[in-house]
């Protein structure tokens, strides 16, 4: 896991935020069988919600911390083959048992740069998507959109093809920070996108920041927190910087030998982030994971995290995506050629998977479930028939040692300093087999 272990300690190369279990380097090749077991029949009884995932790769420009499987060197020819690609996968998962008659719960396009395509390619995409598995009973379609690709013409389209939660990637407000950190927007797209935004009457705005980039400061942070207030969004995601292995800084640091990353301390990031809620919480939000803030908790929602924290099954569409299927967790081919060559020759683009155990199944819904600050241990007892007071007392103990947690009344609850190093305190919980500095 990374260095991370002391808030004290300066931030090194790896990643610290824990989306998955087992972690991805588990996962195994040439595991395709599993992944054709898992949907050649149906749940047995009632299934879990069902999502969608729909991984667009394509960008402006690569950010220096970016790890995700994204391309900036793709004409309109190579696009238009990826997403007939994409919906050629669709087409051919929608039929298997596990899927066929079941309709997503929620969908979200993620990439990448969902908003990179054109309101034509946006708009035949998704009406071949819904023709194939309808969206009509979905409670959310989630977005993800960079400030500099939205003009009125692509906003409208976004909003026209039935999105409802739209997730503006801001970062920083500061051109001299973007630009460091190899964003191609700058702040006067922002707020002319947010304008745009809001006229569109979008049930959901969500903003992203990102506390601590290259030369980022104390100012420069309390002037984000400052015209977020301004902005008043539905929603605040903030993620505090990593520097994982596959990032233009980690190249950078392995060049010069460094062993630190130059950016802000796991201390300092974490200070920020709890001063940002601190206001946030004052303006009247309510802190509802290690990383969000919402407006109103009765009417701003996230289905896609808690249903996928909760357990359901996800399909991902795309180069590199990820899907949970009956157990199952598997990801598809990394590289958007082989990807493509995959699905032009009839094949499932599988990459890597792995068969989860109960117990597996079981300890990934609780770590996931502990970011949100709050875990009701009735739960795992009725789902599982674990009790996870027993089972994790240990843990539960040193860490309620430390000051960061409390168990009242059957609930499992992280004050503020606990929720803001959550994923550090989550290796705890792992199986000694899975401890590892590599989890992707």
């Amino acid at each position: 896991m990374p260095d991370s272990s002391t808030t004290s300690k300066a931030t090194r190369a790896g990643n610290y935020f824990i989306s998955n279990y087992p972690p991805f380097s588990f996962w195994k090749e040439d595991q395709e069988q599993i992944v054709l077991d898992a949907y050649a029949t149906p749940h047995e009884g009632e299934p879990p919600a069902l999502g969608l995932y729909h991984h667009i790769p394509f960008c402006r420009k690569r950010c220096h911390f970016c790890y995700f499987r994204v391309y900036t060197d793709k004409n309109a020819d190579d696009i238009k083959h990826y997403l007939d690609c994409t919906v050629r996968e669709l087409e051919t998962m929608s039929r298997k048992p596990l899927i066929e008659g079941r309709k997503p719960h929620f969908v979200y396009f993620g990439g990448g740069t969902p908003s990179y395509l054109s309101p034509k390619q946006l708009t035949e995409l998704t009406d071949r998507m819904k023709a194939l598995l309808p969206w009509d009973a979905a409670e959310e379609i989630a977005f993800e959109a960079e400030p500099g690709t939205l003009n009125p013409n692509k906003v409208k389209a976004i909003k026209d093809i039935g999105v409802t939660r739209l997730s503006l990637g801001i970062e920083n407000f500061d051109d001299r920070i973007l630009e460091i950190n190899g964003r191609a927007h700058r702040t006067k797209e922002v707020y002319r996108a947010y304008e745009r935004i809001r006229e569109e009457g979008f049930d959901q705005v969500n903003i992203d920041l990102i506390a601590g980039m290259l030369e980022e400061t104390e100012e420069n942070w309390q002037r984000n927190i400052e015209k977020t207030l301004e902005l008043q969004p539905d929603s605040v995601t903030i993620y505090q910087m990593e520097v994982p292995y596959n990032t233009g800084i980690y190249k950078d640091m392995k060049a010069s030998g460094s062993l630190v990353a130059p950016i802000a301390d796991w201390e300092t990031k974490r200070r920020w982030v709890k001063d940002a809620f601190a206001a946030l919480e004052a303006d009247g939000y309510t802190i509802s994971s290690g990383y969000t803030a919402v407006k109103n908790p009765e009417r701003t929602k996230f289905i896609y995290r808690d249903a996928l924290w909760g357990g359901a099954d996800l399909l991902g569409i795309g180069v590199a995506s990820i899907s949970h299927a009956k157990g199952v967790h598997y990801q598809n081919l990394t590289e958007i050629e082989d990807y493509d060559k995959a699905l032009d020759a009839g094949q499932l683009p599988i990459k890597r998977a792995l068969q989860t155990t109960e117990e597996e199944r079981m300890i990934r819904e609780f770590i996931l479930l502990m970011k949100l600050g709050h875990v009701k241990t009735s739960h795992f007892t009725d789902k599982f028939g674990v009790d996870i007071l027993d089972k994790f007392s240990g843990q539960l103990a040193a860490i309620q040692e430390e000051g960061l947690l409390t168990v009242e009344n059957g609930e499992i609850l992280l004050n503020r300093d606990g929720l803001l190093c959550v994923d550090n305190l989550l290796h705890d919980f792992f199986l000694p087999q899975h401890v590892t500095d590599r989890i992707v």
